[in-house]
């Protein structure tokens, strides 16, 4: 049974850091491409970031390029999102994603605020 666990979110002050991580279980994390995406309420969720099985492709979405970064770690069977520069527009409820099929993670509160 896939599994993915969100942790990490939390409330910050913009400008400031957090670091989210994607625990995966339950399936073959090593051959899945992953993604995180976010979703505010009322409104679509939205891409933000790639990364392939490997590692060695990434790609972003234009709002993030140059502020979140995406790894992933395989033997921890872990991705990560690495977010700076926060602003208020950020917030928003996190999630992960394994391949392009039904398997998200429940989800991070990440709220920016002063």
């Amino acid at each position: 049974q896939v599994h993915l666990v969100e942790s990490g979110g939390g409330l910050v002050q913009p400008g400031g850091s957090l670091r989210l991580s994607c625990a995966g279980s339950g399936f073959s994390f090593s051959s899945y491409a992953m993604r995180w995406y976010r979703q505010v309420p009322g409104k679509e969720r939205e891409f933000l970031a790639y990364i392939d099985p490997r590692g060695t492709s990434i790609s972003y979405a234009d709002f993030v390029k140059g502020r979140f970064t995406i790894s992933r770690d395989n033997v921890r069977n872990t991705m990560y999102l690495q977010m700076n520069s926060l602003s208020p527009e950020d917030t928003a409820v996190y999630f992960c994603r394994a391949g392009l099929g039904d398997y998200w993670g429940q989800g991070t509160q990440v709220t920016v605020s002063s």
